[in-house]
């Protein structure tokens, strides 16, 4: 049977005092599903593992059930496969807007169909921020940081939970892992 590289992304995870997670832990519930390869990045909820080829929205819903079966932590999943990590890398166009990697955000769509959701973002003038749609993320540069983005609200004020950000920093060191052979 052939094996997948997916990309775990946990939402909200070992932020403030809540949704408390070991990256110890997370790497056990993996495993105990079956996945192999298991690896994590950083403390916030961001692994790396190979499984049977499987879609990312079922591996997702998998690893939702398993935190809260047995860690008693609901917190929504977003899975990408190694390819998808690899068009969002690829398909960044603010790299040259984008002064700093850790205010360069990815927010990687849980349903791709929100992506729809977004579009009219992508047409609004943010200056000195900017917005931008690919395929599977939504890129926004927050100039000014995250916290004081108009452009971040407004996609939170859309989608709410329905996404997950992550730095431009953690997204390219997931991808080099995701790579890793």
């Amino acid at each position: 049977m052939s094996t997948q590289r997916q990309i775990a992304l946990l939402r909200g995870v070992n932020v403030g005092r809540a949704k408390r997670i070991a990256m110890a832990d997370l790497r056990k519930v993996l495993g105990d599903l079956g996945f192999s390869g298991v690896r994590t990045l950083l403390n916030s909820g961001n692994a790396v593992f190979d499984c049977p080829a499987a879609d990312a929205a079922q591996s997702a819903l998998r690893i939702e059930e398993a935190l809260v079966l047995k860690l008693g932590v609901p917190a929504r999943v977003t899975v990408l496969d190694a390819h998808q990590l690899a068009e969002v890398v690829a398909a960044n166009p603010l790299l040259d807007l984008a002064s700093d990697p850790a205010r360069l955000m990815v927010a990687v769509l849980s349903n791709p169909a929100d992506r729809t959701r977004l579009e009219a973002l992508a047409h609004q003038q943010w200056q000195p921020e900017a917005f931008a749609l690919g395929q599977w993320a939504a890129y926004i540069w927050c100039s000014d940081g995250v916290l004081a983005s108009r452009a971040a609200a407004a996609m939170g004020n859309l989608l709410g939970d329905a996404v997950t950000t992550r730095n431009w920093s953690t997204i390219t060191k997931l991808h080099s892992l995701a790579m890793e052979t």
